[in-house]
């Protein structure tokens, strides 16, 4: 019988993972693995039929913790899943790990308990514990009321001179949208007045009208932004998988009023900076002291860790310095799905995790490959003018793709912010997100990484562009209401400039 892995979610990279999971071959692990997406989105079912794949759902009653909580628990009970991973971090946050351990089945789910979800929820408290612990951080980081505007105006001042900007942070849960940087003194006022208005509700409903509103403010860090993915043990025994670029931004370009920090807009695997001396500096200096952390304060369980770092390097590619900006305790989305992609035992690395081996289980890693994934989303227009992603965004508009095209070209759609229509028999587009496009190759003899991720870009803008995957907007039946980010993999170029041994294949 295969070992079945649920992942709980709704977004692209639950069944992403599924998928993986089901079938990938390992080269040293001869079990078989199911996958199965706990809940998923109303399309997915469908899509996952009428495309053939091996890939089973188990319902829950709605999208809250309790249902969720209450569909793992019987899916358990009746052996329908050997172990869960959940997804969204809310679930952690509102205690699914405990609910779901109080019922008997603790070990055989991935996730930090509500006591330990403080790591992402709350992002104060974590700075707290990487000083005590000696976790590099910000070289300059200072709590304030968000309110106090002379408070955060001096504190921000005192920054950009010493460090030559500053960021504000929402403390709390925000879906990677919390952080606002400044780079000079004139926008200072204008930067912490739209997070104020942009979580003034959230303020209010967590610390109330009243008390003070934490906010986090930080030392701008220079360097290269890169993420690592980490599954850890209840034994502390862990594991890096490969690196992925995220384009967390809605456009080219720096963050701004104008250009959102959006929940991903794309990502590429490997990050084109990944070397075998980063993966270790960032076990050294960032990954084994913050699960020493977690082990002496208590809260270590089998979890996905996912620090969001700066790393700076020397003229010989060297990483000289790595800082961490924030922790997550869940895989990030996109940037999981090209890195499920490349690894083939996804399944028995899950299994280690949960049984307390993982010092036994290595990723293999297809590291020749390049692997790309760009989200197509909501774009403008529609009956009340809306903006778009990630503003206000039309919905029920019919989803219309060339399935044929897109396995010749060896494509692979993913959908997301999807739904079904059983009375029309077709996919409606339900806003945001819409679906993913995932694409690998192999870097072959003779070439240089930086043409493979080209290739890639190239591959995917020719399927938008053509209209191979469309969503028809009411206004224009010839039309597509989709838009994308069309520099998802141009870093390859970049780096390779900046470090030309970065081009050679199989490097990191």
């Amino acid at each position: 019988m295969p070992y079945k892995i649920g992942f709980a979610g709704t977004d692209g990279r639950t069944l992403l993972a599924a998928w993986v999971t089901a079938t990938a071959i390992s080269e040293n692990h001869q079990e078989s693995f199911q996958g199965l997406v706990i809940r998923g989105m109303p399309a997915m079912s469908r899509f996952a039929e009428m495309m053939g794949w091996p890939v089973a759902f188990v319902p829950t009653a709605d999208n809250s913790k309790d249902a969720y909580a209450a569909g793992i628990i019987n899916a358990f009970k009746e052996g329908t899943i050997d172990c869960v991973v959940p997804m969204p971090e809310d679930l952690l946050f509102n205690g699914l790990v405990d609910e779901v351990a109080a019922a008997g089945f603790g070990e055989r789910i991935v996730g930090l308990h509500r006591e330990g979800s403080f790591i992402e929820g709350d992002k104060i408290a974590c700075k707290r514990l990487c000083r005590e612990y000696g976790v590099p951080v910000a070289d300059e980081w200072h709590e304030a009321d968000a309110r106090d505007d002379e408070r955060v105006l001096a504190i921000c001042l005192t920054l950009v001179d010493k460090h030559g900007g500053a960021v504000l942070k929402y403390p709390y849960s925000a879906g990677g949208k919390g952080a606002r940087v400044i780079s000079n003194a004139w926008e200072i006022r204008e930067t912490h007045d739209t997070l104020i208005k942009d979580y003034t509700k959230s303020y209010q409903a967590i610390c109330g009208k009243k008390s003070e509103w934490p906010l986090l403010i930080e030392s701008r860090m220079s360097g290269v932004e890169i993420s690592f993915t980490i599954l850890v043990d209840k034994a502390g025994h862990f594991q890096i998988l490969p690196t992925a670029m995220d384009y967390p931004e809605r456009f080219p370009g720096p963050a701004g009023r104008d250009n959102p920090i959006t929940g991903g807009m794309g990502s590429i695997s490997p990050h084109p900076m990944e070397t075998p001396e980063l993966i270790q500096k960032a076990a050294t200096d960032i990954v084994r002291p913050f699960i020493h952390a977690l082990r002496e304060k208590r809260i270590l369980a089998p979890c996905v860790l996912y620090p969001g770092c700066f790393v700076s390097f020397d003229g010989n590619m060297r990483p000289t310095r790595i800082r961490m900006s924030e922790m997550n305790i869940r895989p990030g989305e996109p940037e999981a799905q090209p890195i499920f992609r490349r690894l083939r035992n996804l399944g028995p690395l899950l299994r280690a995790t949960v049984e307390g081996t993982l010092d036994q289980v290595e990723p293999e890693v297809r590291s020749e490959q390049i692997s790309l994934c760009v989200a197509l989303v909501t774009g403008p227009g529609g009956p009340q003018g809306q903006k778009g992603y990630p503003w206000s965004c039309t919905k029920g508009e019919r989803v219309e793709m060339d399935v044929d095209y897109l396995k010749k070209k060896n494509i692979q759609m993913i959908p997301s912010a999807m739904t079904y229509s059983e009375d029309e028999k077709c996919f409606k587009s339900d806003g945001t997100r819409v679906v993913y496009l995932n694409a690998n190759a192999a870097v072959k003899p003779g070439e240089r990484r930086d043409q493979v991720a080209e290739r890639l870009r190239t591959r995917v803008l020719a399927a938008f562009e053509n209209g191979k995957v469309r969503v028809i907007p009411r206004e224009n039946s010839e039309g597509n209401r989709l838009d994308l980010r069309r520099d998802v993999g141009v870093h390859f170029q970049m780096a390779g400039e900046l470090f030309p041994k970065l081009q050679e294949k199989n490097f990191p």
